[in-house]
C-alpha cells in the first residue's frame, strides 16, 4: 500500500498537460524587472544604481538580515532605474529595472555541461555558498535555504526529505527537472546532507510519475544514504508537514517547524539550484517554469531568467487564448490570479496557468449546509467553516485560539465545498490579521 499523510486531502483532476514537454530555454527578454523581495523575510537592499552596468550573476541587492537572501542579475546590461512595480501579489514592490544589452556572464560561473560530482567544501562552506548564491525554496514557499540548514539551538536534523511530489494540478516543472537533471539533483542532495550533517535522505515522489521514480531509484543505488519513496497521489502531499507525515510517520506539532521532529524538507528544484551554486558557482537567477492551460496551444516547460515578464512566457507557448478568464501564478489550488502580463517571473514562480472563462468564474455562494466536507479534507485537522466565519466577523482572538496560523492555505476546503463558499479567502484574511497581532506582541 502506498504511503500518504494521515488526515484529509483531495484528488483534483491532475491535468499534467506539459509532462512530456522537455525543458526549453526561453529567449532572453529585452528588459527585466527584478524585485528585491523574492523570499520570506526581509527584502534585500539594492547595491546598484541607475546607469550601472551589470553582468549575469552579479549581486544587485544584498541580503539585509539572516532571514533574507541576495538577489542577482539575470541579464547583462544597464540599470534603468530602481522603482516600484506590481509583482504577483498585485501590490507595488521595489525592484531593479534593467535594459538588456548582451549576455555577458560573471567570469567565475562554470557554464559547461560537465557533471561535477566531487564535493570539496565542508558543511559550513556549503551553507555559506548557498547563502551567497541567493538560494530559496523553489517549491513555492521561497524560504531562504541557508536558514533551514542551520537548526535552532538544541535541535538537530536527522533526515533530509526531498520533495519531488509536485501535487499541484497542471504543474510539471519539477517532474521534468527530475527526468532531465537527475545526476545534478543527486549531487545537490549530497551537498545538502553534508551541510546538515545527516547520513539519510529520502526523495518523495507521487506514483503518477513512475518514470521519475524509476530513474531516481536507479541513481540511488550508487549513492549511500539516499532512497526513493513512492507516494499515493493525494493533494496536498507536497506540503512540508504532510510529506514528513507520509514518509516518516512523524507529526510536526502545532506552531512548530519540521526541525522539531528532526526533519528538513527541500524541493528537487532547490537541490538542483544548490548543485549549480556550489559546484558551478552559479547563483539563482533562472528557474524552470511551466506555462499551461486547457486553451494553451503549446503547454511547455521553460528555463526562464528571473525578472522576465509573464507575457514572454505566454507568447512562447502560443499566445493568450481568446477565451482566457484568469491568469494564475502557480497552480489552480494554491496559486493566485495576477492582473497583468507585466508581472515578472520570480524565484517562487513554479508555473503560469491560463484558465478558460468557464473554468475560472466563481459559482453563486449559498448558505453553509453543515456537511462538514471541509473538515474531513483539511490536512491540518482544522475546522475551515468556523475559521471562515471568524475571519468574516473579524473575531481574531478566537481565530488564533482555533489555530488559524496552522492553515497551510492548500485550498482543499474551498475545492470541496458544495455551497461554493470562499473559505480560503476569509481564512487567509484572518490568518494575515492574526499574524500581525502576534508580531506586534513581540515588539
Amino acid at each position: 500500500m502506498l504511503k500518504t499523510f494521515k488526515i484529509g486531502g483531495v484528488h483534483p483532476p491532475e491535468n499534467k498537460l506539459s509532462k512530456d514537454r522537455k525543458i526549453e530555454v526561453l529567449s532572453i527578454p529585452s528588459a527585466v524587472f527584478i524585485p528585491v523581495a523574492q523570499h520570506i523575510g526581509a527584502p534585500a537592499t539594492p547595491v546598484v544604481k541607475k546607469g550601472d552596468k551589470v553582468k549575469v550573476g552579479q549581486i544587485i541587492a544584498q541580503s539585509s538580515s539572516f532571514v533574507s537572501t541576495n538577489i542577482h542579475s539575470s541579464v547583462s546590461g544597464t540599470v534603468k532605474k530602481i522603482d516600484f512595480s506590481a509583482d504577483s501579489s498585485g501590490y507595488p514592490k521595489q525592484g531593479i529595472f534593467i535594459d538588456v544589452e548582451s549576455d555577458e556572464w560573471m567570469e567565475d560561473i562554470d557554464r559547461s555541461e560537465t557533471l561535477v560530482s566531487e564535493i570539496s567544501l565542508d558543511g559550513a562552506e556549503i551553507v555559506r555558498k548557498i547563502q551567497d548564491s541567493g538560494i530559496v525554496g523553489l517549491g513555492g514557499a521561497t524560504f531562504p535555504t541557508h536558514v533551514k540548514l542551520v537548526p535552532p539551538k538544541g535541535m538537530k536534523a536527522e533526515v533530509l526529505l526531498i520533495n519531488g511530489v509536485e501535487c499541484e494540478p497542471y504543474l510539471t516543472s519539477d517532474h521534468r527537472l527530475m527526468l532531465e537533471k537527475a545526476d545534478e539533483i543527486m549531487v545537490g542532495i549530497q551537498l545538502l546532507m553534508k551541510a546538515m550533517n545527516v547520513d539519510k535522505a529520502v526523495i518523495g515522489i507521487e506514483n503518477n510519475k513512475p518514470d521519475a521514480i524509476e530513474l531516481l531509484s536507479e541513481k540511488c543505488k550508487s549513492v549511500a544514504g539516499i532512497s526513493v519513496v513512492a507516494l499515493k497521489v493525494q493533494y496536498p502531499q507536497g506540503g512540508e508537514k504532510q510529506l514528513i507525515n507520509a514518509v516518516t510517520g512523524r507529526e510536526v506539532p502545532s506552531g512548530a517547524l519540521p526541525i522539531a521532529v528532526g526533519a528538513v524538507v527541500s524541493n528537487v528544484g532547490t537541490a538542483f539550484a544548490v548543485y549549480e551554486a556550489v559546484q558551478k558557482n552559479k547563483p539563482l537567477f533562472e528557474r524552470v517554469v511551466t506555462i499551461t492551460g486547457k486553451g494553451v496551444s503549446q503547454p511547455s516547460n521553460f528555463l526562464v531568467r528571473i525578472g522576465t515578464a509573464t507575457s514572454e512566457l505566454v507568447e512562447a507557448a502560443g499566445g493568450l487564448p481568446e477565451n482566457t478568464g484568469k491568469i494564475i501564478s502557480g497552480g489552480p489550488m494554491m496559486g493566485r490570479a495576477i492582473s497583468s502580463l507585466d508581472v515578472p517571473v520570480t524565484k517562487g514562480t513554479s508555473g503560469i496557468l491560463l484558465m478558460k472563462q468557464e473554468e475560472s468564474k466563481r459559482e453563486e455562494i449559498i448558505a453553509c449546509i453543515r456537511c462538514s466536507r471541509c473538515v474531513s479534507v483539511c490536512p491540518m485537522g482544522l475546522e475551515p467553516f468556523l475559521l471562515m466565519t471568524l475571519g468574516e466577523k473579524q473575531i481574531f482572538d478566537r481565530a488564533e485560539k482555533e489555530k488559524v496560523m496552522d492553515c497551510i492555505e492548500c485550498g482543499s476546503c474551498s475545492y470541496t465545498c458544495p455551497s461554493n463558499r470562499p473559505l480560503l479567502d476569509y481564512i487567509r484574511f484572518g490568518k494575515g490579521k492574526v499574524g500581525q497581532i502576534i508580531r506586534s506582541r513581540k515588539k
